[in-house]
């Protein structure tokens, strides 16, 4: 777990662990004679990815951004990802219980950013953190409904329909505030209806920026996933990231970084460098 003070907020990085994706898949275009300079493939092409959630401590609010991939996957998803499962485990060592988490943000809906969502419990599927309020955008949701052939590996509908039949998870069209200080921008590529989680307090801005720039090895323009559905909407929402994270000079969370959890991303000499936090 890694904290940090921002204005008068707590910010703490909490894992669920660690699982593999291909390496040529994370780096899209990208070379491996390139990519690899940056990430350590093993004997299959596959590299180790982190599953970062942020947890801010406003005073008043208890915020969780993503949940990770749960341990709720299907056996033939488990042969394939794992099923490190650590995220209540490792809340539970930083004192922070289910019951604790007042607001639950998920930038999208993936099955490894919102596992944790829900927890099956005497046959049902219910919420893993029972009094907060979920938050998503609602075009997200439709599309993970769609089952879109291109990605619906990806949507696992009980990560999130359970909350929606119950109330608790509201679907959010376009930027909004959520609590003080604690606010989702969308930024689309990865997905159409991708969000950002900004958190801002005593002149400093931290952001969740998910899969728009999912590792520290990402932060170059053209280094794109062959899992965003839109990339040239991925390069153009991270220029307009960029336009204002690098001269305000934001504390960016690397939703995948297994190594880098967070860092201050610069210009240096002409091209854009991760200083780690």
């Amino acid at each position: 777990m890694n904290r940090i003070e921002l204005g008068d907020f707590e910010l703490g990085i909490f894992s669920d662990g660690t699982y593999p994706l291909d390496g040529g898949a994370f780096f899209g275009v990208v070379p491996k004679v390139m990519w690899s300079k940056k990430a350590v493939a093993d004997e299959r092409n596959f590299v180790q990815a982190g599953l970062n959630s942020l947890l801010v401590r406003t005073g008043k609010h208890t915020v969780l951004v993503e949940t990770g991939i749960g341990n709720k996957l299907s056996d033939k998803m488990v042969k394939i990802y794992g099923q490190p499962a650590k995220l209540v485990e490792n809340l539970a060592a930083g004192g922070v219980s289910p019951e604790d988490i007042d607001v639950v943000i998920n930038t999208h809906l993936h099955f490894d950013h919102s596992g944790w969502n829900t927890v099956r419990r005497d046959g049902q599927v219910v919420a893993t953190f029972p009094k907060a309020k979920y938050y998503v955008q609602e075009g997200e949701w439709l599309h993970g409904r769609e089952q879109h052939i291109r990605d619906s590996i990806s949507y696992i509908s009980d990560n999130y329909d359970p909350l929606i039949r119950s109330g608790q998870m509201h679907l959010l069209r376009g930027d909004q505030e959520i609590v003080p200080g604690v606010s989702v921008e969308v930024f689309p590529g990865h997905t159409a209806h991708m969000q950002a989680v900004v958190v801002a307090s005593g002149g400093k801005t931290a952001c969740y920026i998910s899969d728009l720039i999912p590792t520290a090895a990402h932060i170059d323009l053209t280094w794109v996933m062959a899992f965003d559905l839109f990339p040239i909407d991925t390069i153009n929402s991270r220029k307009r990231y960029y336009e204002r994270a690098l001269p305000e000079k934001w504390l960016t969370v690397f939703t995948h970084g297994a190594d880098v959890p967070w860092g201050y991303i610069e210009q240096d000499v002409g091209r854009l460098v991760a200083r780690p936090a």
